[in-house]
């Protein structure tokens, strides 16, 4: 069994470290920082570090990679369209990379960038996503790259992965995700629920994540596009009918961004 622990960074991300405790090795995914990770290694004498997983090029997800590489000689991936410092392996949709003994099989995924990758364990029992800035708990990243259309596509092919997959996201957002999606639905007594249990975890000094797919698609307004109040909540934003999901994402994305 693979044991996955957080690694807080800066104000509000996630280094998600993977440890395999049988080889005592162990991979980290988007390091923007390398002094979490070399902690940890330094607290953990006969551990290695064999593989750095990036989701995609911002600073606060590549910043350590570089340092990590050097000090431990981890194997670098990341996403082929974009550029990863010391990367060794370039990845696209549907490659499959083995990480402590684990498939993972990437998804393409652009819209916060356009070359952004998620990486999917699809075993039974537990599965496993990796994805960075596209999906979050309650919400979804910027669009810095991408258009809405690419977005809502990306995020549509994740929320058909199976409802139990544990969702590994890489910032602590759930409250003030949490609070839009309450405006936007806010007869969702699911959304309101998990409103009260995150303000309840945080105040204790707990993390929210991970999520898993079934409570994002009970909760996330930004998968909940096809639901009529989610879209009823759009169009009177808008003004004007949204005819589409992907224009009643593109509403709420341009509302959240000014929330």
């Amino acid at each position: 069994m693979i044991q996955i622990d957080a690694l807080p960074a800066f104000s509000d991300n996630y280094l998600w470290l993977l440890q395999d405790d049988a080889t005592r090795c162990c991979a980290v995914v988007d390091p923007g920082d390398a002094a979490p990770v070399l902690a940890w290694l330094e607290s953990h004498p006969g551990w290695k570090l064999t593989d750095i997983l990036v989701t995609h090029h911002h600073h606060d997800h590549i910043g350590g990679v570089a340092r990590l590489k050097e000090a431990t000689g981890a194997r670098v991936l990341g996403p082929a369209q974009e550029k990863i410092p010391a990367r060794d392996e370039a990845l696209g949709d549907g490659d499959t990379v083995q990480v402590l003994g684990l498939a993972f099989r990437v998804i393409e995924v652009p819209g916060h960038t356009l070359g952004h990758i998620a990486y999917y364990h699809g075993d039974v029992a537990r599965p496993l996503l990796f994805c960075g800035d596209t999906l979050f708990a309650a919400g979804c990243g910027r669009l810095f790259e991408g258009t809405p259309e690419q977005m809502h596509h990306s995020l549509s092919r994740l929320a058909a992965l199976p409802a139990a997959t544990q969702v590994f996201c890489t910032h602590e957002y759930t409250l003030s995700n949490l609070r839009f999606a309450k405006a936007v639905e806010p007869g969702n007594h699911a959304t309101s629920n998990r409103f009260d249990e995150v303000t309840r975890l945080r105040e204790q000094g707990g993390i929210s994540l991970p999520s898993t797919i079934a409570l994002e698609l009970a909760t996330n307004p930004f998968l909940r596009v096809a639901e009529t109040s989610v879209k009823q909540m759009a169009d009177e934003r808008a003004g004007r009918d949204n005819p589409t999901p992907a224009e009643v994402f593109a509403t709420l994305r341009a509302w959240k961004d000014q929330f």
